[in-house]
């Protein structure tokens, strides 16, 4: 079923969606930095203050890293993937 649903979306549909993807996809990359640098920033004022809340803080540091990660690695999976199929077309 979803498999003929693919087949029948044309080459600008697909074009369209794949751009609106990598606009998310830069919101999430930006969104995850900023987060990053917020709690990396508390997690350093937890540390120097002594508390006991540092591992939480990991935690969200880590979380951070991890939405960061997946979403640059679906960026340049597509980045790669796009390169491929230009090379492809001229050769």
């Amino acid at each position: 079923m979803a498999d003929n649903a693919f087949h029948q979306m044309s080459k600008k549909t697909w074009y369209k969606w794949s751009f609106y993807i990598n606009i998310v996809l830069f919101f999430i990359v930006a969104i995850s930095i900023l987060f990053l640098i917020i709690d990396s920033y508390s997690a350093g004022k937890i540390f120097n203050a002594g508390g006991d809340l540092l591992s939480q803080a990991w935690l969200c540091i880590a979380r951070d890293v991890a939405f960061l990660s997946i979403s640059l690695a679906l960026i340049f999976f597509q980045f790669f993937r796009n390169m491929l199929k230009i090379m492809r077309r001229s050769l």
